[in-house]
């Protein structure tokens, strides 16, 4: 069945364990994440057998249904309304919201354990966490105050929202929170949690900083490459998942619409150059299942646009046929899709 999503598992435990290298040469704690793949049994079994300790997932849903040994770390910060589960199923929680970490305490207490918590530190990227300048000693009192609260450290995200770039500078400013938070408590910070596959560049070049112990790396286990500069990283796979689609009509047609140019079924409006006729081909899939942007076509094919069920092609180069299959890369945000599809089918290559 079409479209298919190829699933190298061979491929991502090559990653992981390369990476689980790097990680252990800098003394670095990994912590792979798996939301890309919705925690997919099959990626979550490889993990399992790997030496890292603990699993990250955004989705308290993910770390419900997966099976493993490993401890779990629930990455978006907790909402009120799922303090019960997460105390259930996160063995980690991140957090930034003082109203959480109170219904937390209270909730851990309810079910007698003690709930480890990393408290999220904003170092101008404006996602989650408490601004870097706004923390205070009497916040940091409070949370010592939460006896079923186990303060592992401190964390932070870089580049998922507005593209800041892990540097010395910008860790700095982690490095005076974390002082200021040793200081204030008398303990330790047993964790710095530093980020993501933004910060794998430094990482490979033994420049992040050594009071960073811990990072939450997904993409570039998936798809090999560090996401600061979207590099390459040598001798990983860049394609642990390809997208497999069928297709369904190929013809020679004008390269222009003919009529009057309105909106399109996404109430977009499109501007088309006149180039004559083209080989056109449709496949099946379209932007139900995957934004096009997501999408890297194969050598000689062209993506001209999509609508919710057909993926609109020009052949450039090569010689195709109806019910012929094409194969594609992916970004992040492909995969995210495609794996959250079910009219995608899961294919696994051992």
């Amino acid at each position: 069945m079409y479209p298919r999503l190829n699933i190298y598992l061979k491929r991502y435990q090559e990653n992981l364990e390369k990476m689980i290298h790097v990680c252990d040469l800098y003394q670095v704690s990994l912590v792979p994440v798996t939301k890309v793949f919705c925690a997919d049994q099959h990626l979550i079994d490889i993990i399992n057998q790997s030496s890292v300790d603990m699993i990250g997932d955004s989705r308290i849903q993910n770390l419900k249904t997966m099976k493993t040994h490993k401890r779990k770390m629930l990455l978006r910060l907790p909402m009120l309304s799922e303090v019960s589960e997460v105390i259930s199923w996160a063995d980690v929680s991140l957090n930034s919201e003082w109203d959480v970490l109170v219904k937390l305490n209270e909730e851990a207490k309810k079910q007698n354990k003690v709930h480890d918590i990393i408290l999220m530190i904003d170092l101008g990227d404006l996602r989650e966490g408490i601004y870097y300048q706004a923390i205070d000693e009497h916040f940091i009192r409070d949370i010592m105050r939460l006896d079923h609260l186990r303060w592992l450290g401190i964390g932070t995200n870089l580049t998922c929202y507005g593209g800041v770039i892990p540097t010395k500078d910008v860790y700095q400013k982690l490095n005076d929170v974390l002082s200021l938070c040793e200081k204030i408590s008398g303990h330790k910070m047993m964790v710095v949690s530093g980020g993501n596959s933004s910060s794998v560049d430094l990482l490979m070049k033994g420049e992040l900083p050594s009071y960073v112990n811990e990072l939450r790396i997904g993409e570039a286990i998936i798809l090999g490459r560090e996401t600061a500069h979207g590099t390459p990283i040598l001798g990983f796979f860049d394609d642990v998942m390809t997208l497999e689609v069928e297709l369904i009509e190929l013809k020679t047609k004008p390269s222009k619409p003919e009529g009057d140019i309105g909106m399109d079924a996404f109430g977009e409006i499109h501007h088309f150059e006149d180039r004559g006729p083209i080989l056109r081909a449709l496949a099946g899939i379209g932007r139900q299942d995957i934004s096009i942007d997501h999408l890297i076509p194969p050598q000689g094919v062209q993506i001209l646009g999509a609508s919710s069920d057909h993926l609109v092609l020009e052949i450039l180069v090569g010689h195709y046929h109806v019910g012929d299959i094409l194969t594609f890369k992916l970004t992040y945000g492909g995969i995210l899709s495609l794996m959250t599809s079910h009219y995608v089918e899961k294919h696994y290559v051992r």
